[in-house]
Formats: C-alpha cells, sequence, structure tokens
C-alpha cells in the first residue's frame, strides 16, 4: 500500500473561465469533473492510499487496519446504512469501510474532543443527505476525522472550511468511487443498534490489509 500526503493549499479556482456577471460558488473548484477527477488533493492536510476494492470479510472476522479509522482496505460483506445516517454510538469499522468503497463520506469525531454544538454543526452536514455518514469514535488522536476510499483528512475544528471542500470533491465521486452507484440503504443494516466498534487490537487471526 502507498501513501501520498498532500500538502496543497486549496487554491479557489473554477474549472473553467466563468461567464461575465455570472456568481460563482467557492465549491465550484471542488465539483469533480473530467478535467479536474479528484478536487480533494487541492484540500490542505489530505492523506491518500490506493487499495484493492471487493476484500471482504465475514461479520466475526476484523481486519489489521493500521489506522482508525481506516479509509480503505478488506471490509464486512455488508454496509453500514450510510443514506444521511448519523450513528449515535460507535459502529463497526468493517461495515463503514465497505460504505466508503460505495461513494460515501464518514465523518467521525471523539466525544470527548467535539462540544456538543460543534457535533450539531457536523449533524447538518449529513443528516437526510445520500452517501454521507457520521459517527463517534472515543479516544481518536484527534477531533474529528473524515474518510472517504482511499481519502483521510484530520481536524481540530467542526467550523473548519475543508470539511465541506472534502464532502463536494468526494461524496459520490466517479473517479474516485470503486463501486460507481452501489447504494447506500441497507435494509438489513440495524441503525439504532449497529454492530459495535472495538477498541481493542486485533488480534493474530486479523484479516491482513492484502486480503
Amino acid at each position: 500500500m502507498s501513501i501520498a500526503m498532500t500538502a496543497l493549499v486549496a487554491a479557489g479556482c473554477t474549472t473553467g473561465a466563468p461567464i461575465q456577471g455570472t456568481p460563482t460558488s467557492s465549491m465550484d473548484s471542488f465539483v469533480p469533473t473530467e478535467d479536474n477527477r479528484d478536487p480533494s488533493l487541492q484540500i490542505s492536510g489530505v492523506v491518500t492510499a490506493e487499495f484493492p476494492p471487493g476484500k471482504h470479510v465475514t461479520s466475526t472476522q476484523r481486519v489489521a487496519y493500521p489506522a482508525i479509522p481506516p479509509l480503505g482496505g478488506p471490509h464486512d460483506a455488508r454496509w453500514a446504512a450510510c443514506d444521511g445516517v448519523v450513528y449515535d454510538q460507535p459502529v463497526r469499522t468493517e461495515n463503514l469501510v465497505h460504505s466508503l468503497e460505495h461513494g460515501a463520506v464518514w465523518i467521525a469525531y471523539d466525544p470527548a474532543q467535539v462540544s456538543t454544538e460543534d457535533q450539531e454543526t457536523l449533524r447538518a452536514k449529513v443528516i437526510d443527505k445520500q452517501y454521507t455518514v457520521m459517527s463517534p469514535i472515543p479516544g481518536m488522536a484527534e477531533a474529528i476525522s473524515l474518510q472517504s476510499w482511499g481519502h483521510q483528512l484530520k481536524l481540530d475544528s467542526a467550523g473548519d472550511e475543508r470539511i465541506d471542500q472534502f464532502i463536494v470533491s468526494l461524496r459520490e465521486n466517479p473517479y474516485t468511487t470503486p463501486e460507481v452507484g452501489a447504494t447506500c440503504s441497507s435494509p438489513s443494516f440495524d441503525r439504532t443498534d449497529p454492530p459495535p466498534f472495538d477498541p481493542s487490537t486485533p488480534g493474530p487471526d486479523a484479516v491482513p490489509m492484502d486480503g
């Protein structure tokens, strides 16, 4: 697995010259296009990695993810519902990684580091928005961590403008999503009592990152 860290400042430029007198959004340059397939590479602090998609594990297996939250790799055959869902409890990472494969952006946060007010700010970016999911992970080194397949951005503040830039760049991005068009609805996944996150270190029987 190769990891390349970007340290580029978001340029804020559009992919083409705007029509005279037509207002443009500050998010325009983060919308994926044929000429700008991965706009997240403009965002300062984004880390990228490459993973082969489609490697599944069972509901009882764990994956030896090198970092928590993970940003890709082998995952449970069943994906966590990611159609604008905010989970109040930590969710099993193997299920959430499958959601990333479908094109979701996952916002993870440490409840001890993110105030109730800031949690509401994050929730508003997720609730009822397709291909978006949010869940807590107690004890994270950072306050907030955003994930899409092969992409990650760690932040300290819910008011950081890079959160919206990341979501616009990577949610349902057809150029970075392994399974374009796959649904985020997951009828068999219990949204009120999901498989729990396991904070312990995976044992020697954990599935390696190469599957």
